[in-house]
């Protein structure tokens, strides 16, 4: 039985931070891409360590695709003020994949916890949108084998048709191009594959890889 495809899903486009202040206190959204949750729990730990003299560095990571790991924690506000809506923006944006921690450096004004939790989602949120979001989806991972010679041309004309040239290994007796190509789209490509090199290169499955699509 074949293995079913994987699902595209939305990532945190690349680390970054982003920073408001509500009634004098800093809120610091530090967000990063993460593989895994030893990634996400490591980078949990370098905020922390760089930002120690705040008064809390609450954090929410969503990880892997079909069954996600989600973990949150408050560290030290009001229990379920600070995790839980950080956590409850990345789930409502469909987010994976993704680490949020929020430095909070107290401005001396108690926000209540409806302002907590209102501070706290918004950090994340606004993080989100200055950082950005891409997609990652899943597609065929096609080897074409071709001359040197030929080579150059045939990389620019993928490029120009859309195709996704994942990687090139130059040997001595040709080069090889990895192509990622939509799944649905994989007879499509053999025929143009065909039609632009005259029937010299042909293509052999190599495995599934993912590109990624800014949204």
């Amino acid at each position: 039985m074949a293995e079913p495809s994987p699902k595209p899903y939305l990532t945190v486009r690349g680390d970054g931070s982003h920073e408001l202040e509500i009634k004098k206190s800093r809120f610091i959204c530090h967000l990063a891409r993460v593989a895994d949750e030893e990634a996400a729990q490591a980078f949990i730990a370098a905020i922390r360590k760089q930002y120690w003299d705040a008064r809390h560095n609450c954090t929410a990571f969503v990880v892997g695709e079909e069954q996600p790991r989600e973990r949150s924690s408050d560290d030290g506000e009001p229990a379920g003020t600070a995790g839980v809506p950080m956590l409850e923006v990345l789930r409502r944006r469909g987010v994976t994949d993704t680490v949020a921690v929020v430095t909070r450096y107290f401005g001396g004004i108690k926000l209540g916890a409806g302002g907590l939790v209102r501070a706290y989602g918004a950090s994340v949120s606004e993080a989100l949108d200055e950082i950005g979001l891409l997609e990652r989806r899943p597609v065929a991972l096609l080897s074409v084998a071709v001359d040197h010679t030929r080579a150059g041309r045939l990389e620019n004309d993928l490029r120009a048709a859309g195709y996704t040239v994942a990687g090139l290994e130059y040997l001595a007796d040709g080069v090889r191009i990895e192509v990622g190509v939509p799944e649905p789209e994989v007879a499509e490509f053999h025929t143009w594959l065909a039609e632009a090199t005259g029937g010299s290169a042909s293509a052999q499955p190599a495995g599934r890889t993912f590109v990624e699509v800014e949204v």
